[in-house]
């Protein structure tokens, strides 16, 4: 499609790497240049359509998280307040957990009519805590998602500034991040464990490893776009569970 040609061109041509088949992870030599190594690992699993959102019909491109909800080669997304809310919790919820378990935290929350900021105001703990369960401390994030909401209100539309999200309760920098690109739209570059675990493994940076500082070598070496940083964070997170999933050699 038209939007993944744009997204090869950006990253710039691909060479020296060896096709993927199924669920095989990509093979591509260590400390090939990043932006080849993004190219090739777009060319290879296709775009991502992250964030999902659970009103949208789209099919899961890839071979894990949610059955539905990717929307690949549209970067239009959100287009409500609900759907920037959504990806914000969304975010919240994911911090330690599979996004499976999320995806039932958030159903149940929409089910219940508990996904919108003056909802969870006004919920009761214990309405909150038993709809987000299934992600895991669902205490503690119960309280992140009351202090998000809280702030998401004070915003009154407007995009917040990194610092401004890491002053929230329970906000930290790959969540205020995740925030940033994916709900407002701005080109904010996100690095997590599985980004980490991969930066690693093809030595574009050496132990120990921390997330100002990849974060700072991707911002260097990748074309800086907001459709870019959405399908290189994406595709990072698809490479590190297959190759989790390949096992050992």
């Amino acid at each position: 499609m038209q939007e993944t040609s744009a997204l090869l061109d950006l990253f710039g041509a691909v060479s020296g790497v060896v096709p993927t088949l199924g669920s095989l992870p990509l093979a591509v030599p260590r400390r090939t240049p990043l932006d080849v190594f993004a190219s090739a690992l777009l060319d290879a699993y296709g775009p991502q359509g992250w964030w999902p959102l659970l009103a949208y019909a789209g099919s899961n491109p890839t071979l894990t998280g949610r059955l539905t909800g990717y929307h690949p080669g549209d970067f239009t997304y959100p287009r409500t307040n609900g759907e920037r809310f959504e990806i914000c919790c969304g975010a919240i919820l994911t911090q330690n957990t599979a996004w499976t378990n999320v995806e039932r935290a958030l159903d149940l929350l929409a089910r219940q009519e508990l996904l919108s900021p003056k909802a969870i105001q006004h919920a009761t703990d214990a309405m909150l805590e038993t709809a987000i369960r299934s992600s895991g401390y669902f205490r503690a994030k119960s309280k992140k998602l009351r202090a998000f909401s809280e702030f998401f209100l004070r915003l009154g539309g407007r995009t917040p500034t990194r610092d401004e999200l890491l002053g929230v309760w329970g906000i930290g920098p790959e969540t205020a991040d995740s925030i940033r690109l994916y709900a407002f739209k701005e080109t904010e570059m996100v690095v997590d464990a599985y980004t980490l675990r991969v930066l690693l493994g093809q030595g574009y940076c050496r132990p120990p490893l921390d997330y100002a500082r990849a974060k700072r070598t991707c911002e260097r070496h990748l074309p800086r776009s907001l459709e870019g940083y959405q399908e290189f964070h994406a595709l990072m997170v698809e490479h590190a569970k297959r190759l989790r999933a390949a096992g050992p050699g």
